[in-house]
């Protein structure tokens, strides 16, 4: 006590400063532990009845169609033309870098959900609807669903991609769209889609090629061939395509091709 009196005035400001503070975390300590924390824990019971196994499948099954939700939309769905389309537009002006891939695959995403939205809607009232309802059961609940989507599909796949992956399946020559299992029509889908992209990013191309062509050759004439084609020509691209109302002509090709 006689020493702790003796220190300077700062030295027994922080001295009581540090008392304070052990003496606060002792309360702290001591009011935590007469605080009761929850305790959450997961285990595996044996099941009651079938029902129990029931939802559990479902619960697995649903978390399976959400893994795989990405590639569903990829495969069968509009994004695909959209996707290589946008893609192919954005090489053909020439900026590597703008937009962005995450504005175009949002762009792409936009026009998918406008697009598939009758099919969703459809796939809806025929399917999930009466089975949340307990009209139907959930195998009829999925072929009523898909009927919708394959007919999407069929509308746009070629006979002749479709017919490719038949021969290769090695499966007979089906009498009606109904006999193409789900299996060979997503593939074909998949194909026709990827060659109807490429027909219309090909005459996306055209315009602009032309003007590289142009640039190029006034630029040789005038006997600057230091100067990178590409430069020159960059912002008359973009004045075209700004000109001519360039994003409205695209979206509008994009969502009447599938009409």
């Amino acid at each position: 006590m006689r020493t702790l009196l003796r220190l300077p005035a700062f030295s027994r400001t922080t001295a009581a400063l540090l008392i304070m503070l052990v003496v606060g975390a002792l309360c702290g300590a001591t009011s935590a532990q007469a605080q009761v924390i929850p305790k959450i824990s997961l285990g595996v019971e044996p099941a009651k009845d079938a029902k129990d196994i029931s939802v559990a499948l479902q619960i697995v099954l649903l978390l399976t169609v959400l893994t795989l939700a990405p590639s569903i939309l990829v495969m069968m769905t509009s994004f695909i033309r959209i996707a290589v389309v946008l893609s192919f537009l954005r090489q053909a002006i020439g900026t590597n870098q703008m937009p962005p891939n995450q504005l175009l695959i949002a762009l792409a995403l936009i026009l998918t959900f406008f697009i598939m939205s009758p099919v969703a809607d459809q796939a809806y009232r025929d399917g999930l609807k009466p089975y949340l309802d307990g009209k139907i059961t959930q195998s009829e609940a999925f072929d009523k669903g898909m009927q919708p989507i394959r007919h999407f599909m069929l509308k746009q796949v070629r006979e002749k991609d479709l017919a490719l992956f038949v021969k290769l399946s090695g499966m007979e020559q089906p009498k009606n769209e109904n006999d193409i299992p789900t299996r060979l029509l997503i593939p074909g889908f998949v194909l026709s889609e990827l060659r109807t992209s490429f027909q219309i990013a090909f005459v996306v191309f055209i315009p602009f090629l032309i003007i590289d062509m142009v640039v190029a050759s006034v630029l040789m004439s005038m006997g600057m061939l230091m100067l990178p084609p590409v430069m020159v020509a960059l912002p008359f691209k973009i004045l075209l395509f700004v000109l001519v109302d360039g994003w409205y002509l695209i979206v509008k090709a994009l969502v009447e091709s599938f009409k």
